[in-house]
């Protein structure tokens, strides 16, 4: 296998890091803040690192990749982006050491949300713009991982979504350029509409931008440690709501409304199941809230809806101390953490089409345990699933269930998550 194309793919990955580090920069020297200089020695590095292999490999054809190629370069674009990101944190002055800065940099880049930061409003407003951009990018990136690059990887079950038009192997890398274009601006257009909500509903520009930043990618992190409960505010509640949610659902059908086809969002079995569930966990939540006396109706429907969807979507935020809440609905938030959202969405977790795709499957096997000459296949969208797409989805969950009660057993010996 020749790793030459990959290098030159993975030094176009991380040369455009460098301006968003000098973008972060900025905000620091606006700022007054010293902090600006070490923005300015990592996007040196990064772009002279990105630079020398994208040179060192020039003349090799990045559109000719194989799928073992495709396999390594997903695995390694994730690595390298994560080594590079960690540079500002390390070489900051919030002391982390470059263990915690990779993790604090994997973290937003994977959308994931999880911070090793103490007291986040004293880092300097550069890092919080760093953090904010990884998320952001982040989020583009599973966007177009999940439905343009997995589906030509058979990974999870993804090979469902693939186009007829890109059967092609060869294909993965023009497929995800096309489709990156689209999504970028449609990203990019929800991400403005939702700052200038947040601004217009009483948030800072600078505080608007950046939550705006990691509503749409679902990743969670806030420039308050208090994270959005600290704003206490209705308004910007369910604004993050909505955001939330327009976040979660396949970003594939907001391209195909741009060119006329406003119904595929509804269509999309998908996308009914996930508002369906949505609503009965915030019905559920708020019934417990409000019955037991926590909060009046107002505020109970208010804090069931942000943190259910949050939660559910893999964001992160919070407004509440679920702690409080008593022992069942806290329950019923942690269960909501494995689901996610759609396919093609920015959020985590098994995602919604392959629950259907289980489902749907344990459907047919019972059924055929009943009759055992009937013919049953398991369906999504109303058509039949192949036996790979199945096996596929199950080999994922069986997986993810083993690290999760891996990362629960560890506990045990000490290693806290």
């Amino acid at each position: 296998m020749k790793i030459t194309p990959i290098f030159h793919i993975l030094s176009i990955l991380i040369m455009p890091l460098s301006g968003f580090m000098m973008v972060s920069g900025f905000v620091d020297f606006v700022y007054n803040n010293q902090n600006w200089i070490n923005f300015f020695i990592s996007a040196t590095i990064t772009l002279f690192v990105g630079m020398s292999v994208f040179l060192a490999t020039r003349g090799h054809n990045d559109q000719n990749i194989d799928l073992r190629q495709a396999f390594v370069l997903t695995t390694m674009s994730w690595i390298t982006i994560a080594f590079f990101g960690a540079l500002p944190f390390y070489l900051s002055n919030i002391n982390l050491n470059f263990t915690d800065s990779f993790f604090e940099s994997m973290s937003g880049i994977t959308t994931t949300g999880s911070t090793i930061l103490i007291s986040i409003e004293a880092s300097p407003p550069g890092i919080l713009v760093w953090r904010s951009l990884l998320q952001w990018l982040g989020g583009i990136g599973v966007i177009v991982m999940a439905i343009a690059i997995f589906p030509m990887l058979s990974v999870g079950g993804m090979q469902l979504f693939k186009a007829e038009n890109f059967e092609n192997p060869e294909k993965v890398v023009p497929r995800a350029t096309s489709l990156t274009r689209g999504i970028f601006i449609i990203y990019s257009v929800l991400t403005l509409i939702w700052a200038s909500l947040l601004y217009l509903s009483g948030m800072s520009s600078f505080d608007s931008i950046l939550h705006s930043m990691t509503t749409i990618a679902t990743g969670g992190y806030s420039t308050k440690s208090g994270s959005i409960g600290a704003f206490n505010s209705q308004l910007i509640d369910w604004i993050i709501i909505l955001g939330m949610i327009f976040g979660s659902l396949p970003f594939v059908h907001y391209l195909a409304m741009t060119k006329g086809s406003y119904r595929d969002l509804i269509k999309d079995s998908q996308v009914r199941w996930f508002l369906v569930l949505l609503t009965i966990l915030v019905l559920t939540i708020f019934s417990l809230l409000f019955l037991n006396g926590t909060y009046d109706w107002k505020d109970s429907i208010r804090y069931s809806a942000f943190n259910v969807t949050s939660i559910l979507t893999g964001t992160g935020y919070g407004t509440a101390d679920f702690g409080l809440w008593g022992g069942f609905a806290p329950t019923i938030l942690l269960l909501c953490m494995f689901i996610g959202g759609c396919a093609g969405s920015t959020t985590c977790g098994i995602r919604m089409f392959r629950l259907q795709v289980l489902a749907s499957s344990a459907n047919a096997q019972l059924i055929r345990l009943l009759r055992p000459h009937s013919i049953v296949l398991p369906h999504y969208n109303e058509k039949p699933v192949p036996d790979n797409v199945t096996n596929s989805v199950m080999g994922f969950f069986h997986l993810y269930s083993c690290i999760c009660g891996h990362c629960k057993r560890s506990k045990y010996f000490g290693v806290r998550f």
